[in-house]
């Protein structure tokens, strides 16, 4: 008899166990949606009592650990290169994709130095002196990609090169200036919006680089309960916190109750 009730006391746990990995929802998002995308899913939790769990680190950290088999149901990429890499890769629902967000470049200092900055060789170096400015490493990451096109586009690359402190997201471009480690730095006007610690002294021109749009999209591997999730990211709710946070939503909202 006890050995009855613990082979159905067993079997109930691993029913209890699967039931539960099949309600939580996995979102692999680009680290420069932290802000807006974490009050997007306090929001839906409130109103639905279901549970967000989000990894966030740079598109291409993200893309290769969806290609080595990690179990996210949802991923947000900074740009198309790397939604595309994870289509190529078989772990992306291909009909699911779609642009979700534009993004655009700034400049941005400490606000104790929130001088406009001419964006021209002799001011930036003048800017940033003895230092480094901070950038997203352009050889992955979206946010350094669309920087160096941008810097090569007005003619300034060349001359910075050797000034450059490289991180590997955007996020962490955002704190070395934050934290004073560097002067200038170039983010996503998101980031700088998120963060009260920086000025806003340049706007990139935004015919210098490639549109930064971030697309959205469910994995091969989305639970069921995703799926409410994801269409959620559409929701006027959604659509409100993401313009308060810097970004100019793609897509027509979805009516939600």
């Amino acid at each position: 008899m006890q050995r009855c009730f613990l082979l159905i006391l067993t079997a109930f746990s691993l029913f209890a166990g699967s039931v539960a990995a099949s309600d939580r929802v996995l979102v692999y998002a680009a680290s420069s949606m932290t802000t807006a995308l974490n009050l997007i899913a306090q929001e839906y939790e409130r109103e639905t009592q279901n549970k967000i769990t989000i990894s966030y680190a740079s598109s291409s950290a993200l893309a290769r650990q969806l290609a080595y088999g990690a179990p996210a149901d949802i991923y947000i990429s900074a740009n198309e290169k790397w939604m595309d890499y994870a289509i190529s890769e078989a772990v992306i629902d291909p009909v699911s994709v779609s642009p979700w967000v534009e993004n655009a470049l700034v400049l941005i200092a400490d606000p104790d130095d929130a001088e406009t900055i001419s964006l021209t060789p002799d001011a930036l170096l003048k800017a940033i002196g003895s230092s480094r400015i901070a950038i997203s490493d352009p050889s992955h990451v979206p946010a350094g990609i669309y920087a160096k096109e941008a810097l090569q586009s007005l003619g300034i690359w060349n001359s910075l090169k050797n000034k450059m402190a490289f991180s590997n997201s955007v996020r962490a471009t955002l704190a070395l200036v934050e934290r004073g480690e560097a002067p200038l730095g170039i983010v996503y006007r998101s980031d700088a919006i998120a963060s009260p610690s920086v000025s806003v002294v340049a706007d990139i021109p935004n015919n210098t680089y490639t549109p930064i749009i971030f697309p959205k999209a469910l994995t091969t591997d989305a639970t069921l309960a995703a799926q409410p999730f994801f269409d959620y990211l559409d929701s006027n709710q959604a659509r409100i916190v993401l313009r308060d946070n810097g970004f100019i939503v793609i897509n027509k909202p979805l009516e939600h109750q």
